[in-house]
């Protein structure tokens, strides 16, 4: 029996590149994000490479839309196996402005749109006794960045929450994986500058696969970013301002 996938932020990126993977291998596939038309566009790609996509215009921080779209995804594929929350942005805190919205939007869409995303699956998983939930975090959960604490503390949030939920579901045999990528090459980084040890973006996502195969708890990669987390922690203050603005 194939599987059954719901992916958000499936319009470009690492969630679009993890749909033509799983599609790849046959799977039923739930394409959510906000961009209905570059949605299509992945639809029609999986679907050539073997899969069946579903398509989903949703704002992840809707929660009741969210939950629609699970209901709906899980009634056409005749239930869940795997639900991926990939939606995520970054940006500046923009600290000196004295206007949150910026801060507040980082937040929304990587903490609320997170479990907006999996949650509304839960309930089916613990019936069947089986799933995965997979919450696409980062590097940058293990470190503190200049101007970009809002973007951090979101993934810190969403890495330990998953640690948490892991401890609750593995009774019903439902597994829980983390992602924590340092730099991918995708249209989210395509501004940004001094990105060492930068990974194509299919090279991410046949990692991160294997990771999930392997019932990984927390997968950190690639190794070069792994093995400076603790030289990165200890670093001083002075030298760490001089990244990320």
């Amino acid at each position: 029996m194939s599987k059954r996938i719901f992916i958000s932020g499936a319009s470009s990126g690492i969630g679009e590149y993890l749909a033509y993977a799983y599609a790849g291998r046959g799977a039923t596939i739930g394409l959510a994000a906000r961009r209905e038309e570059l949605l299509n566009k992945v639809a029609q790609k999986s679907n050539e490479l073997g899969g069946a996509a579903h398509v989903f215009q949703v704002d992840t921080k809707d929660q009741i839309a969210c939950k629609s779209a699970a209901e709906e995804f899980m009634a056409q594929a005749g239930g869940i196996d795997m639900v991926i929350a990939n939606a995520g942005i970054g940006g500046h805190d923009d600290l000196m402005s004295g206007d949150a919205t910026a801060i507040n939007n980082i937040i929304e869409t990587n903490v609320i749109g997170v479990t907006n995303t999996l949650m509304p699956f839960i309930p089916a998983m613990k019936e069947q006794k089986s799933g995965v939930l997979v919450n696409v975090s980062s590097i940058a959960s293990f470190l503190r960045i200049a101007y970009h604490g809002g973007y951090a503390g979101t993934k810190v949030n969403i890495r330990l929450m998953a640690d948490s939920w892991r401890l609750t579901l593995s009774r019903y045999n439902i597994q829980v994986t983390t992602i924590c990528p340092g730099f991918i090459k995708t249209p989210m980084t395509a501004e940004l500058k001094g990105m060492p040890f930068l990974l194509p973006v299919e090279t991410a996502v046949e990692k991160i696969v294997s990771a999930i195969d392997r019932g990984k708890k927390t997968f950190v990669f690639p190794w070069q970013m792994k093995i400076m987390i603790p030289l990165l922690r200890v670093m001083p203050d002075g030298l760490l301002r001089m990244f990320g603005n």
